[in-house]
């Protein structure tokens, strides 16, 4: 299979496109045919040795923990997927070795859902993990119809579902973003407000008694989280363990099907879209690499692997 791997840990330029083995299945797991598989900025932390300390790698490494594809071959006991079927996962493995970033990928069914007919094929590919995280983390917070929610990060890859996930639990959201953004994120049905000098004062404009949930998809923003969390309130960072002084919950993202599956339901009944900011062919996935380390990419980074 074609896919894009590195030997060792380093930047965007150690990314070459080569031939490799194809996957195993194993029981309980599907081999997937990928159309599309989207890009985090995880893939490049990793790939620069920065989650070392937390998880083992196999090189050659194949990065990429986001897919939507074809069920290519079912393992031994898996009967919940046939050949054919149109499906997406958020493929993170125990170790990492073999990514999204190719041809094929197995994964086991712990992960994978089938894919909602409302999304394309390019949505798909951006939706698994930073759905996920956006869902798990306001399961997490326990947010509901009653609650003011702060998002910090609005118009990030998770901001941008997590605002759509609170809304379509009937909540009121506020959302961090540059003015640039405000208007997208108006048509999403939250409040925006601009980062940066003040915004401790503009949030309390628009909430004078406080947030009662802080979802903070960005970090360093611990401070600015405890001047307008109410008493009693909750929060969580995927991006900052500090949160853990203050009573917050420090979130790492699970592969989850039903997670999956109740994403794929929302986009169903046109409570969730994925903005897609480019489509880019797997042998350019080092300027993708490039574009997210920029920080400034609004929607998500998709890589086209087949048709």
């Amino acid at each position: 299979m074609r896919a894009m791997a590195y030997d060792a840990y380093g930047s965007d330029d150690i990314l070459t496109l080569c031939e490799l083995p194809d996957p195993k299945v194993g029981p309980g797991e599907v081999r997937i045919r990928v159309r599309r598989a989207g890009v985090n900025p995880v893939d490049w932390k990793v790939m620069s040795g920065g989650l070392d300390g937390l998880m083992d790698v196999v090189f050659p490494v194949v990065p990429g923990w986001d897919v939507a594809g074809t069920v290519e071959t079912v393992g031994i006991d898996t009967p919940e997927f046939e050949v054919g079927d149109e499906v997406v996962a958020y493929a993170r493995k125990d170790v990492v070795h073999g990514g999204t970033f190719a041809e094929l990928v197995t994964m086991s069914v712990r992960g994978v859902a089938h894919k909602s007919a409302a999304l394309s094929w390019d949505e798909a590919g951006g939706l698994p993990l930073t759905g996920l995280t956006g869902l798990q983390t306001l399961d997490r917070l326990a947010v509901s119809a009653s609650d003011t929610v702060l998002v910090h990060g609005g118009a990030g890859g998770v901001g941008v579902l997590a605002v759509q996930i609170a809304r379509a639990r009937g909540a009121r959201v506020i959302a961090t973003a540059s003015p640039t953004n405000h208007e997208f994120l108006s048509d999403l049905g939250a409040t925006p407000v601009a980062y940066g000098d003040g915004v401790v004062e503009r949030i309390r404009e628009v909430a004078p008694d406080g947030v009662d949930v802080v979802a903070d998809f960005v970090g360093g923003v611990r401070e600015v989280t405890m001047a307008v969390l109410a008493v009693g309130g909750r929060h969580a960072s995927i991006a900052d363990a500090t949160v853990l002084e203050t009573g917050g919950a420090w979130f790492w993202v699970r592969p989850s099907a039903a997670g999956l599956v109740e994403l794929g339901r929302m986009a169903d009944a046109g409570q969730l879209r994925v903005p897609v900011a480019d489509v880019l062919p797997l042998e350019e996935l080092p300027a993708a690499f490039a574009l997210s380390r920029e920080g400034h990419v609004r929607g998500k980074l998709v890589i086209f692997v087949s048709d």
